[in-house]
């Protein structure tokens, strides 16, 4: 079996907007030394080849700052007339099942994923779309991680399209961008020109009637098939949590 790693490495990157920046502390090996003889522990009695032990702190990190996958509460308070799932309360069974990748790499930044793009692609290419089936869409612009540009550009996945997606029995897609809907800049800024008010964050909003949870920030989907493997992407068990960083992966008979 052939394991390929999905997820986003978790550090500091000095691209990445204020709100989804993380910042880790390492501590040596030196530095533990001296904590241990403070519990009590005196050097003479250390373990010849011992030099104490590694540690870390997550000094700065939130829930959508790396790849993470969204639970229903964060589309709102309320899904399908009942309270939200937070992240803890979304069913493992979600979080593993066969997948499938949908390109959409050819789409230009700030140009929507419609239904159609979506219906076209699986009729041409032959893939089965089932309940429990993981959808991920490749976008490319998993390129652009740990720059400005991440935030800001990218394709998006419609309304229609993520309706259409969650009608095949589909609870957990994902994408290879910063967000599942089109940049928040350019959101707001299209708005404001058409005042539209159903344009901002429409996909995300898909997701107050119909329950449904999405991964963000996936990266190397140029490295699976377009089917036949599993994904597996267990989220952190962070009670009442909006979302959680999950490590995606997808494995392939070989």
């Amino acid at each position: 079996m052939k394991i390929v790693d999905l997820s986003k490495p978790i550090q500091y990157n000095s691209g990445d907007p204020w709100f989804m920046k993380v910042k880790i502390k390492h501590k040596s090996h030196a530095k533990s030394k001296w904590l241990i003889r403070a519990l009590g522990l005196p050097f003479r009695l250390f373990p010849s080849k011992f030099q104490g032990w590694a540690d870390d702190t997550i000094q700065k990190m939130g829930v959508h700052s790396t790849t993470h996958l969204d639970a229903p509460w964060h589309y709102g308070p309320e899904c399908e007339g009942k309270k939200a799932k937070t992240i803890d309360e979304v069913p493992l069974e979600w979080c593993y099942g066969d997948g499938v990748v949908i390109d959409m790499s050819h789409k230009n930044d700030f140009e929507p994923i419609t239904r159609d793009d979506l219906a076209n692609f699986v009729q041409e290419n032959e893939i089965e779309i089932k309940d429990g089936t993981i959808v991920l869409i490749r976008t490319g612009r998993d390129k652009l991680m740990g720059t400005k540009a991440f935030a800001e550009k990218g394709t998006g996945v419609d309304a229609e399209a993520t309706r259409w997606l969650l009608e095949q029995g589909v609870k957990v897609t994902g994408i290879d961008q910063w967000g599942w809907d089109l940049p928040l800049k350019y959101l707001i800024k299209k708005a404001k020109e058409t005042n539209n008010p159903e344009l901002f964050w429409q996909g995300h909003v898909v997701g107050i009637d119909k329950e449904y949870c999405h991964l963000e920030q996936l990266t190397n989907l140029g490295a699976l098939p377009l089917k036949g493997f599993k994904v597996a992407l267990f989220p952190l068990k962070i009670v009442g949590a909006s979302a959680a960083p999950a490590r995606v992966v997808a494995m392939l008979e070989e």
